[in-house]
């Protein structure tokens, strides 16, 4: 502030607080030069947030002291260490490997933004709510243990997992998610080929790539229950 805006601050305040009026011109001039001494570095408004006015009416309504040109510098390095700390720095737009140009282009921006000339600068990852559209796929695909594009190719190699797959994207019953009665394979494995023997034993160990009937008959008799 100048002392011309010191005065104009002063006389403002003294409509608000009269203990802050000084009717003896010596007083008065003495008055502003101690204030413009504290407050020489700290704008009286600036476009992003700070309004000296509103700080030292604030002060006004809240305290039964007068106030002192020392609580709006605190007030003010408090808004400054608030904005630096919110503040990560762009990538500058000057070239890398002038150091000097580099340098410079970081401090003109801190500064901006330490005197309320400018707004903080984020982390767009951090404040950004929305995806971009193209990325959607990828995250999604990231997300999961087996890409779709890997699970293609997998799926001749795997055929019964490929069947379970194929029948949950086509609402059917899930058949992985409860025993089979007749070859007992438990829940998550595929059904096994179970022939009887003369003896009356079972045998046969090979995976099928279609559940047998009753396991899809009783997958779709729990899904009610499961849903």
């Amino acid at each position: 502030m100048t002392p011309h805006e010191v005065g104009a601050l002063l006389a403002y305040l003294g409509r608000l607080d009269p203990r802050l009026i000084r009717t003896d011109q010596g007083e008065a001039r003495d008055q502003i030069a101690q204030w413009h001494e504290l407050l020489g570095d700290v704008p009286l408004a600036t476009t992003h947030g700070w309004d000296t006015r509103v700080v030292a009416r604030g002060h006004i309504l809240d305290s039964p002291y007068p106030i002192l040109p020392v609580d709006i510098a605190r007030k003010w390095r408090a808004y400054r260490r608030d904005r630096l700390q919110r503040h990560t720095d762009p990538t500058p737009a000057a070239d890398p490997d002038d150091q000097a140009a580099w340098q410079a282009e970081l401090v003109r921006t801190r500064r901006a933004v330490a005197t309320g000339a400018a707004p903080p600068t984020t982390l767009r990852q951090l404040t950004s709510g929305r995806v971009p559209p193209d990325l959607e796929p990828h995250l999604e695909a990231i997300g999961r243990y087996v890409p779709d594009d890997v699970r293609a190719e997998l799926a001749p190699y795997r055929p019964a997992r490929a069947a379970h797959e194929a029948a949950i994207a086509q609402g059917q019953p899930d058949f992985l998610g409860v025993e089979c009665a007749w070859c007992h394979a438990q829940v998550g494995e595929p059904c096994r080929r179970r022939r009887v023997g003369l003896d009356g034993d079972a045998r046969g160990n090979t995976p099928r790539a279609t559940p047998h009937p009753g396991r899809v008959d009783l997958a779709a008799a729990q899904q009610p229950a499961m849903a």
